[in-house]
């Protein structure tokens, strides 16, 4: 049987306008809330499937307003219209001068080094060069120590007790295995600087004839995570030491370890190569991972102890613990704005234009300053970048008045007003950067490596990793190469008496 009930209307009018504008009021909250569904659906896809890359048309043109970036009418594009194509055109790869080159010489016959018209010798005129790259794989060998025993004949056959005499055993990282220096650097950076799991790496030793399993491998890096702590503190002491700072994190799953998410946390300081500051050597550049168990604000804050000087950072609210001075990022404030203009009306132009243009302004100025020393830096950004960032103050200020905060738009409006004065503390300080990518770019080997082998099967394991991931790239960081730079430092740490006078092994530093 249907069930007919219904709800009875009031008679009154007065009643009937307030019944009418109660649901017109339930209406805008349900169509409001299916514009922000939509919105996040087309990110969703746009996340899934659109190119990854943060690029904005407008860069070319930076101090052009976006009113001035309008669609041109129909009947402009009818009058004007110029079709024009551009070809890749093929490059040869370069090969290094450096290179060692062996030379082939391709010559005629002696028969034919005459003349076909008159008969005559003919005289060399000059030459055709051509180069080609000869790979030559990787070669194993077996090193054999050998330590002759010496004893007294005349002892032997006439005293209770013989001395036996014999060199001492080499210095070696780690004693009793079988791994040297070379060996050791070839499987650290197979992993961490190429992402190449130990088990991967087991089959690649197997196809040379070497039966090296991975579990013995795994315990080599774990006994190097030891042997290299102190060399590991010390980057840390001297990291607190500069001036300005910047840091960023990313999960990583470790099997022993009963937490749903443990972190990764990266500090550093200076830039992705050595810059030198007139005759001055450069100053060191320090990319330093360190492992803990969760993602709390405490564990920033205990890394950072005491520390006082300038920290980039995103807007994770767990820095706010410590006493660092909290540089914001304008790479994460330009992302939401790129998310609420790929939500916009194809070939329109909105709100996110404009402040993305007004943003994009900012990073001209930055531009200017590659070269810059810190007052420099600081002086150029007064006179420039401030008046950009109260146009763009004003803008945000009045946006986030017309806007819905829970829309696409309104998320980035209210995210920038919430890190504001973060994001104005790079005006004051020349030693901070406009965002805090230099941290992105020091994470990233760390989040392609982890595609690879996605986890950790100990603590112990996860911190031996922080390690030698702190090596390799603090030694890129500084223009070695890490291969290098480990084999050189395997050699030389076992001749080391005093772990507190480690500094001639760090990356910049070290003599090879």
């Amino acid at each position: 049987m249907k069930n007919t009930d219904t709800t009875p209307l009031p008679d009154d009018i007065e009643s009937l306008k307030k019944l009418v504008l109660s649901l017109q009021d339930e209406s805008k909250k349900y169509q409001q809330l299916y514009y922000e569904t939509l919105e996040k659906w087309q990110l969703a896809l746009r996340q899934r499937f659109a190119a990854s890359s943060e690029g904005y048309q407008g860069q070319g043109e930076l101090f052009n307003e976006a009113e001035e970036q309008l669609t041109p009418s129909e009947e402009e594009v009818a009058a004007e219209e110029t079709i024009t194509y551009t070809r890749k055109k093929t490059r040869r790869p370069s090969l290094a001068a450096e290179l060692p080159r062996e030379e082939v010489l391709h010559d005629l016959d002696e028969a034919d080094k005459v003349c076909d018209d008159c008969g005559n010798d003919l005289h060399r005129m000059g030459e055709e060069v051509s180069e080609k790259l000869e790979f030559i794989p990787a070669t194993v060998k077996v090193i054999r120590h050998i330590r002759p025993k010496y004893s007294c004949r005349c002892c032997e056959q006439k005293a209770t007790q013989t001395t036996i005499k014999i060199a001492p055993v080499p210095a070696s990282i780690l004693p009793k295995s079988i791994a040297t220096p070379t060996l050791l650097a070839q499987i650290i950076t197979a992993k961490y600087q190429f992402g190449l799991p130990l088990y991967r790496q087991e089959a690649l030793f197997k196809s040379f004839g070497i039966e090296l399993h991975r579990q013995t491998m795994s315990r080599w890096l774990i006994k190097l995570g030891l042997q290299l702590e102190p060399l590991y503190e010390r980057m840390h002491e001297l990291l607190l030491k500069q001036p300005a700072l910047w840091s960023d994190d990313t999960p990583v799953k470790v099997l022993d370890v009963d937490k749903t998410q443990c972190t990764m946390w990266v500090y550093g300081c200076g830039g992705d190569k050595p810059i030198p500051i007139g005759n001055s050597p450069p100053l060191p550049n320090i990319v330093f991972y360190d492992y803990q168990d969760g993602r709390g604000g405490l564990h920033p804050n205990h890394f950072l102890s005491g520390y006082t000087g300038l920290l980039q950072v995103d807007g994770y609210a767990g820095y706010h613990k410590t006493q660092a001075t909290l540089a914001g990022c304008w790479a994460h404030a330009r992302r939401k704005f790129m998310d609420a203009k790929a939500v916009q009306p194809k070939g329109k132009t909105g709100r996110a234009d404009q402040a993305l243009n007004l943003i994009q302004k900012l990073y001209g100025v930055e531009k200017q300053l590659n070269q810059a020393t810190v007052k420099e830096k600081q002086a150029l950004r007064q006179t420039e970048a401030v008046p950009i960032m109260q146009q763009l103050k004003a803008w945000l200020d009045k946006t986030a008045q017309q806007v819905p905060p829970k829309s696409t738009i309104g998320a980035a409006v209210h995210y920038t007003l919430n890190q504001w004065d973060k994001l104005q503390v790079y005006l004051e300080q020349g030693e901070a950067a406009i965002d805090n990518n230099r941290a992105e770019r020091a994470i990233k080997p760390f989040v392609i490596g982890r595609k690879n082998w996605l986890f950790s099967n100990t603590r112990s394991g996860a911190r031996a990793s922080a390690l030698l991931y702190s090596l390799i790239e603090t030694a890129k960081a500084n223009g070695i190469q890490p291969s290098i730079y480990l084999t050189a430092l395997f050699e030389q740490l076992p001749h080391c008496k005093e772990n507190n006078k480690l500094d001639h092994l760090l990356p910049w530093a070290i003599k090879f």
